[in-house]
């Protein structure tokens, strides 16, 4: 509950907030509403910047930020603008006010509580309103906004009115002291510039109180331009360009050999004019193809809390193709060395992926083969192993390879490993990665490395990190205020987790993610990218990414980490084409090959997590071990301190549970490089630095070939004939499944096809995660002349099956054991 104590008079003296509307006007907001006779004393706090009016603005501005006004009624008026939620699809999906008022949830159908389309501030809201004495109270009520089929609307980081509700959760409150009269209108009597730093006081009794800083409003973060960006070489002339918006000047440094950098020849950038006046590009043209060449920018602007510029930082480019480390140059390249990708490899379709999640060192570094030391680190090393005729992926059976950040990161060293999450630029190879980062090497050994992985019939998903960046913050010196999510102070927000959250909203940031997606695409050949935190870039900046970069590869695979520190976007999700990381799966096997979970539970993962979760079938990435946190096996074994690494059986009994689970779910399944073989890391939780214990040893598929044999055998299931009835496209009928249960006990018999709507194949699935054996009553499938077609030890390719192993009334299912059946009607 929010405990905010009473509004006091003084309050409504103080400057809550200012900030600009466009260059010729703006809003001042008190901490509460002004009840005196005449207007404040608002006024300018610099030279240079004077008011041509004054006046209240309309309380109905207010709602734009806390989502309510109260009107001359005395009506609270609640306000959600349908462009912040183009996810919703209003008019077929109603939206309801639930708060502290009506039981949150319990709004969800109540007609009473429904919005209701209108007008707002001259353009279209869904409104309701309602009395305002039962909800403007002390504390203040909390409320937010719910769909009808139980989706929570994003908040607004912007807003006033935001409170935690101390579950992990923000909401908003009804403050019965900001009303929508707190709010005053100024115009300017000339435009304001925005490499200026501009300031307001309120005056009283002939004091002024602290200065309040002036915002740039939303008009500044739409503020874009489409002309090319970055290094452009064009036949016999280079431009540079570089959106800056409100830098006072822009230097371009460049030089042809490394060892003179500190001889670079300096550039002025001019100011670049387009159609409607500047749009916050410089750029310099100079007659020569400098392919090859080293550039770097400096920036220079306002000194306030909103920038953080230093004429002296070198700035990498955001759109240079290649890096020599973190810190730069960029390197100049010719788009015709570039060149383009050969896109004619098939990227299979959502429903038929397996995928393998994996890091390029992690897999090159201990591979069998020839391979130098300095091969191993990157590109070239993973590449020879690819094409190998024993590699490992190849031998396991998936068809994709999901790789950790590819893009330049902040290793300060060649040999320094990282997984890769603190990306410095998101158009170039990681230089860690390539043989002679220096010239550009790794542009061509990631496009060797794509091609190979297409070459063995698997697709290419990169990780990519847009919701923060990593150090240097290139984008923090270019304009800190346009890049970032910042408070009214000017401190970065960081719901990340890495000290910066990057505001994906503004144009040019969305503009630049969407641009580096594409080059990735048409560059490289890549087949889909999964989004890092996903739920800092925004459903609505997501749909918009999902819509660009399907123009230009309608099959991409889109796949969203849909939650933050701040909260969970699978849900919203649900109505767009990416598919989401399913937590609550990675969870719940966790406990359930412990006997901890329900049956009702696992049905439900089975199925797909259907409905609440996945819209339709592949949109549930299933999954039990990532990068991040312990391994599977570290997280289930037996033994003490989550050391795994010497497996008891009953780990390894847990581990092929799970594969058969996992295999046999609807949805995506994504298993951990080396999870197949036992994979441990001694129990360390956090191993991002850590290359000793992420590379891969492939010698312990020598120490569990059953294991590695028996996950090889369910993929290769999974993706046969019979296994089609595991892969929907669309979600299945009514009577697909049938599933049994023995009450009180987890475990489980599930029908695939039950009904017949697929063919006449029938699958029967039974598990039991518990360690004492038990049976399942099936009833009538016992006479349906079921095939074993594998259990918890092996698959039998051969058709025949261990004595004694029959679908009888009560199916037998020994301890940590799983059977799958096959009869045909």
């Amino acid at each position: 509950m929010n405990t905010r104590a009473p509004f006091t008079v003084e309050q409504a003296q103080r400057i809550a907030r200012a900030w600009l509307s466009s260059t010729s006007g703006g809003i001042i907001e008190l901490d509460a509403d002004w009840t005196g006779a005449s207007l404040p004393l608002l006024a300018p706090g610099d030279h240079g910047f004077a008011f041509a009016d004054l006046r209240p603005a309309a309380p109905s501005l207010y709602a734009d930020e806390a989502a309510y006004y109260v009107d001359e009624a005395g009506q609270v008026v609640f306000v959600l603008d349908p462009a912040e939620h183009s996810w919703v699809e209003f008019g077929k999906m109603p939206v309801y006010v639930a708060g502290d008022f009506n039981g949150w949830e319990q709004a969800v159908g109540q007609a009473d509580w429904a919005l209701e389309p209108g007008e707002v501030n001259g353009r279209a809201a869904w409104l309701l309103r309602k009395a305002g004495a039962a909800l403007l109270t002390e504390p203040p009520q909390q409320f937010k906004f719910v769909t009808g089929d139980n989706r929570w609307l994003e908040l607004p980081r912007e807003a006033t009115n935001l409170v935690p509700d101390g579950k992990g959760h923000f909401n908003r409150a009804l403050l019965r002291h900001r009303t929508g009269r707190n709010l005053f209108e100024f115009t300017t009597t000339e435009p304001v510039l925005l490499n200026q730093a501009y300031s307001v006081v309120h005056v009283r009794d002939g004091k002024e109180a602290p200065k309040t800083r002036v915002r740039l409003g939303k008009f500044f973060c739409e503020l874009r331009s489409d002309l090319p960006l970055g290094a452009i070489v064009r036949r016999g002339e280079t431009t540079f360009r570089l959106f800056a918006p409100r830098a006072k000047h822009v230097r371009l440094f460049l030089c042809e050999k490394l060892e003179e950098l500190d001889k670079a020849f300096g550039y002025e950038l001019d100011r670049r004019e387009e159609a409607g006046g500047w749009r916050g590009v410089w750029e310099a043209h100079l007659d020569r193809n400098l392919h090859g060449w080293y550039y770097w920018y400096s920036v220079s602007g306002p000194r306030d809390v909103f920038g953080y510029f230093h004429p002296n930082q070198r700035i990498l480019d955001p759109y240079a193709q290649a890096a020599v480390g973190r810190e730069g140059p960029g390197i100049v390249l010719d788009p015709a060395w570039v060149g383009r990708a050969d896109r004619s490899f098939a990227t299979p379709s959502w429903q038929d992926l397996v995928m393998a999640e994996g890091h390029v060192r992690d897999l090159a570094a201990q591979a069998p083969g020839s391979l130098s030391a300095e091969e191993r680190l990157g590109f070239t090393g993973l590449t020879k192993w690819v094409r190998h005729p024993d590699f490992y992926l190849k031998k396991l059976g998936v068809n994709c390879v999901e790789l950790q950040p590819v893009h330049e990161f902040d290793n300060k060293t060649r040999q320094e490993y990282q997984w890769g999450y603190m990306t410095a630029n998101y158009f170039a190879p990681a230089s860690g990665f390539a043989l002679d980062g220096p010239r550009a090497s790794g542009v061509k050994e990631f496009q060797e490395l794509v091609a190979a992985f297409h070459q063995q019939g698997m697709a290419v998903v990169l990780d990519v990190v847009y919701n923060h960046v990593g150090e240097p913050a290139h984008l923090l010196f270019i304009d800190k205020l346009y890049y970032f999510e910042l408070d009214d102070e000017g401190a970065l927000e960081n719901w990340s987790g890495c000290g910066n959250d990057l505001r994906c909203r503004s144009a040019m940031a969305k503009r630049l993610i969407i641009d580096s997606l594409l080059h990735y695409i048409e560059v490289y050949g890549v087949d889909g990218f999964r989004f890092d935190l996903a739920e800092l870039i925004g459903v609505d900046v997501l749909r918009d990414i999902e819509a660009a970069v399907k123009r230009v590869k309608p099959d991409v695979i889109l796949i969203a980490e849909p939650w933050s520190f701040r909260g969970h976007i699978a849900a919203a999700l649900r109505p767009t084409g990416y598919a989401s990381w399913n937590d609550g799966y990675r969870n719940f096997l966790r406990d359930y090959v412990h006997g901890r979970g329900a049956a009702d539970r696992m049905e439900y993962f089975l199925k797909g997590s259907p409905w609440h979760f996945a819209f339709w079938p592949a949109q549930t990435v299933n999954y039990t071990e990532s990068h991040d946190d312990r391994t599977w096996l570290d997280m289930i074994t037996e033994n003490g301190d989550f050391n795994g690494f010497h497996p008891t059986q009953n780990d390894r009994q847990r581990t092929h549970l799970m594969a058969a689970i996992l295999l046999m779910s609807v949805g995506i399944p994504l298993l951990a490089e080396g999870q197949d073989f036992l994979r441990s890391k001694y129990g360390v939780n956090n191993t991002y630095l850590r290359g000793d214990l992420n590379a891969l040893d492939y010698h312990r598929i020598a120490r569990y070939p059953a294991t590695h044999a028996y996950f090889a055998a369910w993929i290769a299931f999974r993706r046969s004939e019979r296994g089609r009835l595991l892969r929907h496209f669309s979600r299945a009928s009514e009577g697909f499944f049938r599933c049994f249960i023995r009450p009180g006990g987890p475990a489980l018999v599930a029908v695939y096809n039950a009904d017949g709507s697929q063919g006449r194949t029938r699958l029967m699935f039974a598990v039991n995660p518990h360690t004492d054996d038990t049976t399942v009553p099936v009833g009538d499938l016992a006479a349906q002349g079921w095939e074993l077609l594998a259990d918890h030890e092996c698959f039998y390719h051969d058709g025949g099956r261990p004595p004694g192993q029959a679908v009888e009334s009560d199916l037998f299912i020994p301890a940590l054991g799983c059977s799958l059946w096959t009869a045909e009607w």
